[in-house]
């Protein structure tokens, strides 16, 4: 039986949302609490069991690839100090080996992914966003890869959202379901408002077989004028059955300012150094604004 071993990250996006910070930074390293969001996705891969990981980058990326790089002189400069914990948490990221690709061009999601095809080879394998963030017990890829296991088929991480936000997300048309898994009719990037066929939204989380590629060679051009990675799912589903799976856990959403914010502020609440003060502060903060209002 084929594992689930190699993952791809795209990260060739220019962080539009978040600009002017993203004109010099990619938005994949803005930083939740303290560490970047990037390494969040690679450490859940890792947890996974996945062990090759390979990075769809683009202009202006450089700064990913000196997060997970080793720097000696800031490393001496904790050992000099004692800073051990410190020291451990900077090279758990350097010590992670990654691999990495450069999309030339803007041509969307599918493309970002039709550009890692050859690290792949003949290998099923992870696609991971970065704008989502999954929080669960056991690790929300970990999830969907043992689905593959049982069903030698893709499958794709879903979860529901409301009604009025599933003209944002490529949306499932489910049919039959057995616990958690859905067998799925038909695959919808980005529904216009009231035409979604449910309100399951793919969440970021991937397992493909390599067939996948053969309709992404087709560089087919999608909503928004790009290659949606969406409609490759689509004509693959109509010749190899494509899955959906209702993972576990809390997603969230840094690929957009409020998502970020509140993103922030949960993980900031689960810091042992910091939630008790933060608590406390926006505590403070809301009694400020009621007694403003009044």
């Amino acid at each position: 039986m084929n594992t689930v071993k190699k993952a791809i990250i795209p990260a060739a996006g220019l962080g539009t949302r978040f600009l002017p910070v993203t004109k010099a930074m990619p938005k994949e390293m803005l930083p939740i609490v303290d560490k970047p969001t990037i390494q969040y996705i690679v450490e859940e891969a890792i947890e996974s069991g996945i062990e090759d990981i390979i990075i769809v980058t683009g202009k202006g990326k450089r700064a990913i690839e000196d997060h997970f790089d080793h720097n000696y002189e800031l490393e001496d400069n904790l050992m000099k100090k004692h800073k051990f914990e410190m020291l451990e948490k900077v090279n758990y990221a350097s010590n992670i080996d990654l691999h990495y690709i450069r999309q030339k061009e803007p041509k969307g999601l599918g493309h970002a992914v039709w550009c890692a095809r050859k690290f792949i080879g003949n290998e099923p394998f992870a696609v991971l966003l970065g704008d989502d963030i999954v929080q669960a017990e056991k690790p929300g890829l970990r999830q969907l890869i043992e689905q593959y296991e049982e069903t030698q088929c893709s499958v794709v991480g879903v979860q529901s959202v409301p009604d009025e936000e599933t003209s944002r997300y490529g949306i499932v048309d489910p049919s039959t379901k057995e616990g958690r898994l859905y067998q799925v009719n038909n695959f919808v990037e980005k529904p216009e408002p009231g035409t979604a066929p449910s309100n399951l939204a793919i969440m970021g989380r991937y397992i493909f077989t390599p067939e996948i590629f053969g309709f992404l060679d087709k560089q087919q051009i999608g909503a928004g004028g790009e290659i949606q990675l969406t409609d490759a799912i689509q004509m693959l589903n109509e010749v190899q059955s494509v899955y959906a799976y209702d993972f576990e856990g809390t997603r969230y959403d840094v690929g957009e300012k409020m998502g970020f914010v509140k993103t922030t502020i949960d993980f900031a609440l689960q810091n042992d150094e910091m939630k008790d003060e933060l608590y406390d502060y926006l505590v403070a903060k809301v009694e400020e604004m009621n007694s403003a209002v009044r």
